[in-house]
């Protein structure tokens, strides 16, 4: 009897067990998809054409909303501060979990415990490109003249702390020679300066530049990343190029509130990666904007993100960036 007894308890303990381990009744009402930044961006965009298709999965309509201010703060808030029960997503970049860490002295959410990392959908290097006219084709011959030319060569970047920034200062420091920052008050006006010869150099997406570079309006000097970009194989990386430190990146992620349990963060990674590697989607939705697909899980997206916190805070550290 007493054997009977313990079985049966051992019996209830593992069915409790395991239907923790399920993921809760998802999704029973309609999904929020969060973008903190305006509409029309690369973000946004993607985050417009995997609604439909999660919508399509889940059962659910599945609504971008765009929260844009504060450098993508406001938004990211919004997630990190709803329940963890799926219904509350957010659609992000760089800087939401990295980048702005370093940028404010603090934050209204932690951005390695309020944030539950779901999947790391795309990425891209950032090509570094000249104005034409530059009498420099590497990135070798650009040193070269920025060493004759002490403050002289100008960079564009879309603000303080952004990646140009911290790109170029970090070459500078790296290599001992001095460029001027010319601050825009965006990636678009930045490209748009560069490409008038107002400014001499820039970083941005493949996806950003590409129409420019292939018309000659821009001289591709190298990218940021370990391989080169499918639709630029004659672009070296910086690697290539002699500048190994030099890697800059753009990803897209998913990420829930750090409070959402485990499994249903697995479920909507195992949705969302599943819909990413789709031959069609992928191929209309990231490699034809100039992005590669990653459609990592949970795991691999958040040691990426602790990766880059690292190899970030050593950029900031170079280009003397102080929170504001």
């Amino acid at each position: 009897m007493n054997l009977a007894r313990i079985l049966a308890a051992a019996l209830l303990a593992l069915a409790s067990c395991l239907a923790q381990a399920q993921p809760a009744s998802f999704a029973t009402r309609p999904v929020r998809l969060v973008v903190p930044y305006p509409p029309g961006g690369s973000i946004d965009v993607l985050a417009r054409a995997l609604a439909p298709e999660l919508s399509a999965v889940w059962g659910q309509p599945v609504l971008v909303e765009n929260l844009a201010g504060a450098g993508g703060i406001l938004g990211t808030e919004k997630v990190a501060t709803a329940p963890g029960d799926g219904h509350t997503l957010l659609m992000g970049v760089n800087p939401v979990v990295v980048g702005n860490r370093f940028l404010f002295r603090s934050l209204p959410y932690d951005p390695d415990r309020s944030l539950a990392p779901v999947a790391m959908i795309a990425q891209s290097g950032q090509m570094a490109v000249a104005h034409p006219s530059l009498p420099a084709g590497t990135m070798k011959e650009l040193i070269e003249l920025a060493r004759k030319s002490p403050g002289k060569l100008t960079y564009a970047s879309y603000g303080h702390g952004s990646q140009p920034q911290l790109f170029f200062e970090t070459i500078g420091k790296r290599e001992g020679v001095e460029f001027l920052h010319v601050p825009y008050k965006g990636i678009a006006p930045a490209t748009t300066a560069v490409v008038a010869g107002e400014v001499m150099l820039t970083i941005a997406s493949p996806g950003q530049l590409g129409a420019m570079v292939k018309a000659g309006r821009l001289k591709a000097l190298a990218i940021g990343a370990t391989t080169r970009a499918r639709d630029f194989p004659a672009v070296p990386t910086a690697a290539e190029a002699g500048f190994a430190y030099a890697q800059s990146s753009i990803w897209f992620g998913m990420f829930a509130p750090g409070s959402t349990p485990p499994a249903l963060v697995e479920r909507i990674s195992r949705d969302v990666a599943a819909i990413a590697r789709r031959t069609d989607f992928a191929e209309k939705q990231v490699t034809s904007r100039g992005f590669e697909v990653v459609a990592s899980g949970p795991a691999e997206f958040a040691a990426a993100i602790k990766a880059e916190v690292v190899s970030t805070g050593e950029m900031v550290r170079a280009a003397g960036v102080k929170p504001e």
